[in-house]
């Protein structure tokens, strides 16, 4: 096996992209390190440390001429321990984040709003924020659940393999990812590629939500359990939920919308495309009744 110390810059930049591209988001070492062993050490040698630090302390006191001992120096005043900041109360995140939607008047306004929000907790841990891309002029949306790995590092929605059968997808029923809107219910990623919690889901409602709102469209297309359920109030799966015209309700708005299965389920179920083709004949079909 080839050494990292025997590669040249340009091929570890190689490796890395090579790596990122398979998914990869943690580096190991070469040989298994006993973690446990090593906590358990130091957690001894703190042990040993911890009276002879009691000893050195209690001989830098000197005796006074009352008899009593006090420190060279001042104890240092005690306060709260520094921490960061506070996290907001999820009902008080739900109302910033309506606001913050409310108060947008457009979709340039809204995406300032939403990279300003800082009242969810998946943004600090997520790269990128995602925001809807594409033509709003075209009215016909995509949504997606969550950004993927692939899409917090690109920064747009469907990257990597499944943004590829997602464009061969739309071009089946002659669209182009460039010419509708495309986004996202949840705009970061969750750590791990986990399923965003309740209180999380609620927060990112209200700027999901007003994207439709402002962007107006005669259809959207919805992909993947999570969507499907957001936006049709409901548990059932994806292939309970797909297939089926519903109209959704955000703000004044009642918009007509269709769900499929994921371009990353039919990445691991190739059998279930004829299923999503289906929907989109459905889609475009809608499309051209106007």
């Amino acid at each position: 096996m080839i050494s990292a110390r025997d590669m040249t810059p340009a091929e570890l930049a190689a490796l890395l992209h090579f790596h990122a591209d398979a998914g990869v988001e943690w580096l190991v070492e070469d040989e298994p390190v006993d973690r446990v062993a090593e906590f358990s050490a130091e957690r001894a040698a703190r042990n040993v440390r911890a009276p002879a630090a009691v000893a050195m302390a209690q001989a830098q006191t000197v005796q006074t001429t009352s008899g009593r001992t006090r420190p060279d120096t001042p104890p240092p005043l005690r306060g709260p321990a520094p921490s960061a900041l506070p996290a907001i109360p999820d009902e008080h995140a739900v109302t910033e984040a309506r606001f913050a939607a409310e108060s947008a008047r457009s979709l340039t306004e809204l995406k300032t709003a939403l990279e300003g929000f800082a009242g969810c907790n998946l943004k600090t841990s997520a790269r990128s924020t995602i925001f809807a891309a594409g033509d709003p002029s075209s009215r016909i949306m995509v949504i997606g659940p969550m950004p993927s790995a692939d899409d917090d590092r690109e920064g747009v929605a469907f990257s990597g393999r499944a943004g590829l059968l997602l464009d061969r997808m739309l071009g089946s029923i002659g669209l182009k990812r460039e010419s509708i809107l495309i986004s996202t219910v949840i705009p970061w990623r969750p750590p791990g590629d986990r399923p965003p919690s309740v209180p999380e889901v609620a927060i990112c409602r209200p700027f999901i939500e007003r994207q439709v709102e402002l962007a107006e469209p005669k259809a959207v297309l919805l992909f993947g359990n999570l969507t499907a359920r957001f936006f049709f109030n409901e548990t059932g799966t994806i292939h309970a939920l797909r297939g089926q015209w519903r109209d959704i309700a955000c703000g004044n708005h009642a918009v007509p919308a269709i769900a499929t299965l994921h371009p990353q389920e039919l990445l691991t179920a190739p059998a279930s495309k004829a299923l999503a083709w289906r929907d989109l004949q459905a889609f475009a079909h809608r499309l051209a009744e106007g």
